[in-house]
């Protein structure tokens, strides 16, 4: 592959720059992924598309190249499975992405927890789930097998698709995010229809991209829902008004709430493992109450898995 000539095409600036075809995408970031781009051009490469952008059959084509190279699960019986990336962690306030992932299990919704943890200045996601005994499982068979029994697992990034997860880490060395941590959000490990995607973002022209990509993910049959994030989190902002957009075999709707109004909800700071394990303890028991933002999250997300 000329990188060459893919790095004069993309890497003239956010004006002068021009956009892959989606077969050239789908050749580049597959060889990304395979770990065979030289390590200069790599960088080269990485940091003129966040310049410049992904045009849609970039993403089309990224996309393509990660599934191919993604690890299939069996999916449990019964409801889809929902899927809880994890890639931020804890900064200022408490993280309730595993409260949402205990209250989809009791409900008898299978969840699949994934991603990584890179950052020096944030509590690691991966902490607090120990803290709550859910544990990353050691092999695909063992998550499998807790998402039959359990109707909850955790697994590291780095085992559904290595090269991603390769690409993810490269973040501390360049200083800024790449393609690599949009397309985590939409790994989908089981086959078509039997996964439900969460698509947290927080800034808003990732809604805008997003919502222009998932309609053409759901079209055979799958489920995705678009929503704000919290601290990068896969779980609703407690305070702002509900933004929930679901997909559904290829088309989109608004799932929000009728009260869309923004809420004066306490945000606890109990980041420290411990601390916030015992505070979403407390929620499921009852002796704290379950954030409305968070009941409506739960709400959506068993629609969209058993219907």
């Amino acid at each position: 592959m000329d990188y060459a000539s893919l790095i004069k095409e993309v890497g003239r600036g956010a004006r002068g720059a021009r956009d892959l075809t989606r077969a050239q995408a789908e050749a580049l970031f597959g060889a990304m992924l395979d770990g065979t781009v030289p390590e200069l051009e790599l960088g080269a490469l990485l940091i003129a598309l966040r310049v410049k952008g992904e045009s849609a059959d970039e993403f089309a084509g990224f996309l393509a190249a990660l599934q191919a190279r993604t690890v299939g699960l069996q999916a449990p019986a019964g409801p889809r499975t929902v899927l809880l990336p994890s890639f931020n962690g804890a900064r200022k306030q408490a993280n309730l992405m595993p409260l949402v992932a205990r209250l989809l299990a009791r409900e008898g919704v299978p969840v699949l927890v994934f991603g990584r943890h890179d950052f020096d200045s944030r509590v690691s996601p991966f902490e607090l789930l120990d803290a709550l005994d859910l544990p990353a499982s050691a092999s695909l068979a063992d998550a499998e097998q807790r998402l039959r029994d359990e109707r909850l697992a955790v697994l590291p990034l780095q085992m559904l698709n290595p090269g991603l997860n390769a690409l993810m880490a490269l973040r501390p060395r360049l200083g800024v995010r790449n393609s690599a941590h949009s397309l985590a959000k939409l790994l989908d490990p089981f086959p078509t229809g039997r996964g439900v995607r969460v698509v947290a973002v927080t800034h808003p022209e990732y809604l805008d991209s997003m919502s222009a990509t998932l309609p053409g993910l759901t079209a055979g049959g799958g489920r995705a829902l678009l929503m704000r994030a919290s601290e990068g989190e896969a779980y609703a902002h407690l305070r702002r008004k509900a933004h929930l957009i679901g997909f559904q075999d290829g088309q989109g709707a608004p799932l929000h709430p009728a009260d869309t109004a923004d809420l004066d909800w306490p945000l606890s700071t109990a980041c420290a493992p411990a601390e916030n394990a015992a505070l979403i303890r407390a929620m499921l028991d009852g002796r704290e109450p379950v954030p409305p933002r968070i009941a409506e999250q739960v709400a959506v997300l068993k629609l969209l898995a058993t219907n």
